[in-house]
């Protein structure tokens, strides 16, 4: 049925015999209702179909912009890709597109690409708090230390209630093993923010590499109370703690769904090894 929808919108632009020809701006509209009601492909050909109609329409970057973010959600990254650098071709340096690009690029694995998008961003919007952040952690996970410190020092300096970047500084001190420093940052988050998911992730994580099972499984299952969707990394690390427990039957559970949920299959048949 969504084909037969999306085939008909396509022939309405181009054979309006069968269905009245729709104008650039109706066919921007039609995209908005079908991403409203969930039919991302309908809101991907209509975006498609207007700039077909108009393609050279000064606003073509923004189309390309949703398109790219209709495509990612539809797990279509090669396309995503190139619709943000078509985007960005017709719109240079637009923070929000070099955002969504770095995004982008930091899920499909490309942390130096993502670093570069930020560092162009960053160039323009020196204090950009969320860039500063996000790139700080693609620094930690490239092993760049340093450069993660300074995006999270000028975060600290700018925004002296930060969030982000005391946030970031735990997860620095945790990545460079100094166990002790993450673990205040992370309880003073907690007592902050006690119902936030990712610093109860991150501090379960450091319980567990400093050998508190049981205090690493209480954060984990406090999690799983708060949240109806777990991500497939709180089922790995779930599994990681029960392994270490030696519940490895349990732990293989954790293990497979967090494959079902995308999470590396070459991680998890190794651990899984470790379960039987």
């Amino acid at each position: 049925m969504r084909r037969m929808i999306v085939l008909g919108v396509l022939l309405g632009c181009f054979c309006g015999g069968m269905v009245v020809a729709q104008t650039y701006e109706e066919m921007v509209l039609k995209s908005y209702d079908f991403s409203d009601e969930g039919d991302l492909l309908g809101a991907e050909a209509c975006l498609k179909a207007a700039m077909q109609l108009e393609p050279t329409n000064p606003l073509n970057y923004t189309l390309l912009t949703n398109l790219g973010t209709l495509q990612r959600r539809q797990g279509k990254l090669e396309d995503a890709l190139f619709s943000y650098t078509a985007a960005l071709s017709q719109s240079p340096n637009n923070a929000l597109i070099l955002k969504q690009r770095a995004e982008l690029y930091t899920e499909m694995g490309e942390a130096q690409k993502a670093i570069s998008d930020y560092t162009i961003l960053l160039a323009y919007e020196p204090k950009n708090e969320n860039a500063l952040y996000s790139r700080g952690l693609l620094y930690i996970h490239t092993g760049d230390y340093l450069s993660a410190q300074a995006d999270f020092e000028l975060i600290v300096d700018t925004y002296s209630e930060t969030f982000l970047g005391r946030l970031g500084y735990a997860i620095l001190e945790k990545a460079r093993k100094n166990y002790d420093e993450s673990e205040v940052i992370f309880n003073y988050l907690i007592d902050k923010y006690p119902d936030n998911l990712r610093v109860l992730e991150e501090r379960a994580e450091l319980f567990f590499l400093t050998g508190r099972n049981y205090r690493a499984m209480a954060d984990i299952n406090r999690i799983f109370r708060l949240t109806p969707h777990p991500s497939p990394e709180l089922y790995m690390l779930r599994g990681r703690v029960r392994l270490a427990q030696k519940e490895k039957a349990s732990a293989a559970v954790d293990f497979k769904k967090a494959q079902e949920l995308g999470y590396d299959k070459e991680t998890i048949d190794r651990l899984l090894k470790e379960a039987f």
